[in-house]
């Protein structure tokens, strides 16, 4: 199997497993979570699925699911009431203790609201995505206040990393996010603690989010190139 076709294996077992009619849905951002927001809407316009509800979690999946059919609103709206039932998205990375690396994609703040947000968290990926320790491999992106790009750069070396500002590569400048903030990739020389981490990254000022996903993941789905789809679970 390729890798396009991996991708679309697990973004379609994981709506096919956990979604059913009546839900109120997270829908992730980037090239695997994107197979399960397809997914979803076959399942809708076949009138195999009724009166879902999703939340987007970026511009590019609300685009997707515009196209798609797939009806939406925001966790702010009544019907939503700023928890939903179930989220499904990808990763950069996944350790042996289902912490996550989110991010690249760029949409990592809303990423993490809505994940938070969930009952259950269900991630797809490819099976190259397992890793012993995030961070070391694959950047930890923060968003970051523009007024405080300095500042919280110096903060994130302070904690053992070293701190770049992502450049963007059709336009002249910084990687501006959905939310207008830019964003700082993270390298780190060593393992973390990803949880301690997560609240250490928090705690800096200017930093609206961070890439480190700790908390809350229900399931990780993992697809292999011989069409083995791999459930972990903490």
């Amino acid at each position: 199997m390729d890798a396009n076709e991996i991708k679309k294996q697990v973004g379609y077992a994981a709506v096919d497993e956990f979604i059913t009619s009546g839900m109120k849905i997270g829908l992730g951002t980037g090239s695997t979570a994107v197979w399960a927001v397809r997914r979803l809407g076959e399942l809708l316009k076949a009138g195999k699925l009724h009166g879902v509800l999703a939340v987007a979690t970026s511009s590019q999946t609300e685009m997707e699911c515009q196209n798609l059919g797939i009806p939406l609103k925001s966790l702010n709206d009544p019907e939503i009431g700023g928890s939903l039932d179930f989220a499904v998205d990808g990763a950069d990375e996944v350790d042996e203790e289902l912490n996550l690396t989110k991010g690249g994609g760029g949409a990592l703040l809303i990423e993490k609201i809505v994940a938070y947000s969930a009952k259950k968290f269900v991630v797809v990926v490819d099976s190259s995505k397992l890793v012993k320790n995030l961070g070391l491999g694959f950047p930890v992106p923060v968003e970051v206040l523009r007024e405080a790009r300095v500042s919280a750069a110096r903060a994130c070396d302070a904690l053992g990393a070293r701190a770049e500002v992502r450049m963007a590569v059709k336009k002249m400048g910084a990687v501006i996010t959905d939310n207008g903030n830019i964003l700082l990739d993270l390298k780190f020389a060593k393992a973390f603690d990803p949880r301690g981490m997560e609240t250490e990254l928090s705690r800096v000022p200017g930093v609206l989010g961070n890439g480190i996903f700790s908390r809350n993941v229900s399931e990780v789905l993992a697809a292999h190139s011989d069409g083995r789809i791999e459930r972990l679970k903490k």
